[in-house]
């Protein structure tokens, strides 16, 4: 793939990623959290759905390749989403993304420990700083809430999911595999949300177009992207790129929220640019 795409598509996904912190902030005065993710997910699942029959993707034949695609649902949508939506209640968006774009980290660890991956010590050193750059982007500061253990749950989850994408997603149509895996994890989520909290969603022009960015932009558009890029790259060095997102959250908190761009944000930056630097260098080889 020709390098600009490639860079386009990343600033895509990772923008869209970051921003839905801020929007599913917003969107928690219109609904509880579980339902908001759940309504989400389920609408992007039968988009995609309704689209990959009409275009007539192929489809998993066997029950065994559904239940693959229904566990990376459970792990990539439903246990990363949810975590997620339900630690907004108690700590801040910033605080969420840091917490869960520990991912990367998390992949490299995993994928060492259990597919026996082999990554550069310039890899490892790429995730470290651009991990540390996250944390200064949103001023180096998460207090320990119930909320903070459910984003690292997040991001446990979203690295599981990461490496059973990488491990099993070559065999599937990328669009499918996106379609269901979101839907699977919608329906999961909303036997989750009416026995974990009282749900409710109020219907006004506001939470309606909050549902639909989520679900349209920031879900269909934006895993799509995402799962292609994975299928495509070694799921270290792509995640790598997820140290963008956050980066993108503090600028959509900026103008959706008016939260404050510290000094700390801009050096936050520059390290998380250096990590992903290093996490996708290769050295030129000298024979």
């Amino acid at each position: 793939m020709n390098k600009y795409v490639y860079a386009l598509l990343v600033v895509a996904t990772t923008s869209l990623m970051g921003s839905a912190f801020a929007i599913g902030k917003i969107g928690l005065a219109y609904a509880s959290p579980i339902l908001l993710v759940a309504l989400r997910f389920t609408i992007a699942g039968i988009v995609m759905g309704i689209a990959v029959i009409i275009l007539k993707k192929p489809h998993p034949k066997t029950l065994y390749d559904w239940g693959q695609i229904f566990i990376i649902g459970f792990f990539q949508t439903a246990g990363v989403m949810g975590c997620i939506f339900v630690s907004l209640e108690t700590i801040t968006a910033g605080e969420s993304s840091i917490l869960t774009f520990m991912n990367p980290l998390l992949v490299i660890i995993f994928g060492t420990i259990f597919l026996r991956l082999s990554y550069r010590r310039l890899q490892w050193f790429g995730v470290v700083l651009g991990f540390i750059g996250v944390f200064i982007t949103f001023g180096a500061h998460v207090s320990i809430k119930t909320g903070t253990l459910l984003g690292f749950l997040s991001a446990v989850s979203w690295a599981i999911g990461t490496l059973l994408i990488k491990t099993w997603g070559a065999k599937f149509n990328v669009w499918v595999l996106t379609a269901y895996q979101m839907l699977f994890g919608g329906i999961i989520l909303f036997l989750a949300s009416f026995i974990l909290e009282e749900p409710f969603f109020v219907v006004n022009s506001s939470s309606l177009f909050i549902l639909l960015w989520l679900a349209i932009m920031a879900s269909v558009v934006q895993f799509a992207i995402w799962f292609y890029l994975l299928s495509i790259g070694d799921p270290g060095k792509t995640s790598a790129f997820l140290f963008l997102s956050p980066f993108f959250g503090v600028l959509s908190g900026w103008i959706l929220l008016q939260e404050p761009i510290y000094w700390y944000v801009a050096l936050g930056g520059v390290f998380i640019f250096a990590g992903i630097f290093f996490a996708n260098w290769t050295p030129k080889q000298t024979y």
